[in-house]
């Protein structure tokens, strides 16, 4: 295959050119991004419905989030970033169809609210060779499959710090993300523009309303499934294990595309989660706009937010398919993650080896709460009401037997 290992490192340094005043203004057009993408990889787009989407998401973004200048230039480029890595990956399958051939057998997703402690249980589970996940440099730059260009993955994955998109004050204590650490499945939902984190990045409820309503979320795993065969493709088979949070509004449309799937779910305090999601939501789409995220529509775009995934929880547990998901008390896992790892492993059908449960062990150790700063924010800045809101969730609390937060975190011995 005749493919230019650093052609998408040229495509973003030539837009930052581009975009190198504030003055400069890049409409955002689905088609022209599209037939950008098409340009730069040298194929057509087949992947029936994605442009679609991207016209929604579009029309979303220009009606409902006031973006500054530089945020538009932003915005372009990541959707461009997206429509290229999606149609490098279909370009492999193209030239080689064997790869659609790759089999994806019994992978984890781990999910749960978001800010329920999903990336640590991830972590845990990077601890086992057992699994394969997705580092974060592949996330973002996929192709060449790491299997038949090595050295072009090991080119790209020291090109990641230097590629990778600035954030904002406090990230890191609020977002677990380390260069050779494990990273999860919102880049690859992105490329079909199926990833309910849309609507933390940019202001978008009435889209993210649709990908749970509309959209067809079969379509966006099997882009996903895709991007996983390259990274298998040539390279020793191992079972995923997926993080997403947001994986859980799609458990269904999931079954469909991974039947022999299993699924991870933790749970914390939703009234936590949800003071936590808005603080990150408000903090990212304020890296697009030009003044600050409205604190008090943030609140209630995040609370339609959770209160959708409860929703999502609630039917699937009370559906046919309930008894696949191994559900996991976030307080617990912090507090004994051995014992709750080798509960995990128990619940999708593998044991825990000595030597995983010590690896387990000594990063928990590590990696104490707060080891990269504190991560401070209250309900109440966010217009919402602590009571109120807790009320509103109560009847998931009592079906996971969740605690209010405090009281989990006493029985950890953490401050409060």
């Amino acid at each position: 295959m005749d493919f230019d290992i650093f052609g998408i490192f040229r495509i973003l340094q030539n837009h930052r050119r581009r975009a190198s005043s504030d003055r400069e203004r890049i409409m955002l057009d689905a088609r022209a991004i599209v037939s950008e993408a098409e340009a730069n990889v040298g194929i057509n787009d087949t992947d029936m419905g994605v442009r679609g989407n991207l016209e929604r998401l579009i029309d979303e973004i220009t009606r409902e989030f006031p973006v500054s200048p530089a945020g538009e230039q932003r915005i372009h480029r990541n959707l461009l970033r997206d429509c290229t890595n999606r149609l490098e990956g279909l370009k492999w399958v193209q030239d080689y169809p064997e790869i659609a051939d790759e089999p994806i057998i019994a992978p984890v997703f781990l999910m749960g609210l978001p800010r329920s402690g999903t990336t640590y249980c991830q972590y845990l589970f990077d601890r086992d060779p057992r699994f394969r996940l997705i580092r974060t440099w592949e996330s973002m730059m996929p192709s060449p499959p790491p299997g038949i260009d090595t050295a072009s993955a090991q080119e790209r994955r020291a090109k990641w710090a230097q590629m990778r998109a600035p954030t904002f004050e406090g990230f890191d204590a609020l977002h677990l993300i380390d260069a050779d650490g494990s990273d999860e499945c919102h880049a690859f939902l992105e490329q079909s523009f199926g990833a309910a984190g849309l609507n933390n990045i940019y202001r978008v409820p009435g889209y993210f309303d649709h990908i749970l309503d509309g959209l067809d979320l079969v379509e966006t795993y099997r882009v996903h499934k895709r991007q996983l065969q390259l990274l298998q493709w040539k390279s020793a088979a191992k079972p995923w294990a997926l993080k997403y949070p947001n994986h859980l509004v799609a458990m269904d449309a999931i079954l469909q595309v991974y039947p022999d799937a299993r699924f991870v779910m933790t749970h914390r305090d939703p009234v936590q989660t949800l003071a936590s999601i808005a603080k990150m939501t408000a903090n990212l789409r304020g890296l697009c706009t030009a003044e600050p995220s409205d604190k008090q529509e943030v609140g209630r775009d995040m609370l339609h937010f959770i209160q959708r995934h409860i929703d999502r929880i609630m039917a699937f547990d009370a559906g046919p398919q309930g008894s696949r998901v191994v559900h996991v008390d976030y307080y617990a896992l912090v507090e004994h993650p051995v014992r709750e790892m080798r509960t995990i492993h128990a619940g999708i059908g593998v044991d825990t080896p000595e030597e995983v449960a010590a690896s387990v062990g000594a990063w928990h150790a590590a990696n104490p709460k707060n080891a990269r700063g504190r991560n401070d924010y209250a309900l109440a800045q966010y217009g919402l009401d602590d009571a109120a809101v807790a009320e509103q969730f109560a009847a998931y609390m009592r079906r996971f037997a969740i605690p209010r937060e405090n009281e989990g975190l006493a029985r950890i011995g953490a401050a409060a």
